[in-house]
């Protein structure tokens, strides 16, 4: 459950040179509660969000520190945080006008700092007009468009007030030569961990190239990497990428450890904080496409089940799938 406490809007328009800073929060009812709820919903837990956590001397960690204790109140405390913003992308390649929301929330009791930054979209939209012969409906060019209820937020970050622990997904900007990731690298000063998503991927790329390399099939080593996870992620809510190595090329130490290098090698020591059940949805079924077009898609439990489906590798080099003991076919189109 998802409770707004206080929310408050700053726009950052580079396009007309203006910046505007509220000084008053917004009121978060009707429309603008259902915006900021559905956002806060669909960016919380995200996949794509890094862990994170503030550097000894961060600025943002001291702020918020005076905010909690009360030294500071919320809009100076929203506006130091989006100047800081604002000071960063005055000397960005990339100055997209964004609007930035600063918002105080209890996410299931646990109280939350929440930065939403939104590049400004160009959109289409209508324009009452008056004219000498009457009114003249318009299709005109909006240039402050923020995400539907649909969207995701390009940039966020939640910041959990008791344990300080931060959970980002940023873009990178180009300042002064220099690739940065300004939400957490210039705003919070923050050291980010790979996200679930990245752990995911990484694993399965790592994976099908160790297998492609000694010869293996890719597509049964896809399956190994679902089985694993799925498995896995029944008994915890952590994904150790080099043990997850080790048991899916446990027939071949030297696989291993070539997994065990390139995983490394990523950036992947430590075991990964991942959504149990986000995880477990996510890989417990396994997609193919042929060459010709046909498509499958498959529960993970039954890719290795011979009494299912079985693969045959033909003497013309080409593959063919079984299927068995189907007892009724549903068409879907």
């Amino acid at each position: 459950m998802v409770i707004i406490d206080k929310a408050i809007l700053h726009i950052l328009d580079f396009n007309s040179g203006m910046t505007v800073y509220s000084d008053e929060e917004l009121t978060v009812q009707d429309s603008i509660e259902t915006f900021l709820l559905k956002h806060i919903e669909k960016s919380w837990g995200s996949q794509d969000a890094k862990p994170g956590a503030f550097y000894d001397d961060s600025h943002c960690a001291q702020l918020v520190k005076e905010y909690l204790s009360g030294e500071m109140s919320f809009v100076p405390f929203s506006k130091e945080l989006t100047k800081k913003l604002e000071d960063a992308f005055v000397h960005a390649e990339e100055m997209a006008s964004s609007d930035v929301i600063v918002a105080d929330v209890r996410i299931d009791d646990r109280r939350q700092i929440v930065i939403f930054k939104s590049n400004s979209h160009i959109g289409y939209t209508h324009q009452v007009n008056q004219t000498e012969a009457g009114i003249k409906n318009e299709i005109i060019n909006h240039y402050s468009i923020m995400p539907n209820l649909s969207q995701k937020m390009e940039e966020f970050a939640f910041i959990d007030t008791e344990s300080k622990e931060i959970s980002v997904t940023a873009k990178k900007y180009t300042i002064d030569g220099n690739s940065i990731l300004v939400l957490p690298e210039i705003l919070l000063e923050c050291s980010l961990t790979p996200s679930p998503k990245e752990a995911i991927k990484n694993l399965s790329k790592t994976a099908a190239k160790v297998a492609e390399a000694y010869g293996q099939d890719k597509v049964a080593t896809e399956a190994a990497v679902k089985s694993y996870v799925t498995e896995n992620m029944q008994n915890t809510d952590e994904l150790d990428l080099v043990e997850a190595g080790k048991e899916i090329f446990k027939e071949n130490p030297s696989m291993q450890a070539d997994f065990d290098n390139a995983i490394k090698e990523a950036g992947f020591t430590e075991p990964v904080k991942m959504d149990q059940e986000a995880t477990i949805k996510k890989m417990c079924k396994h997609k193919l496409k042929t060459d010709t077009g046909i498509e499958l898609t498959i529960p993970s439990e039954y890719f290795d089940n011979t009494e299912f489906m079985e693969f045959h590798n033909n003497e013309d080099g080409t593959l063919s799938i079984m299927l068995k003991h189907i007892g009724n076919i549903v068409n879907r189109g």
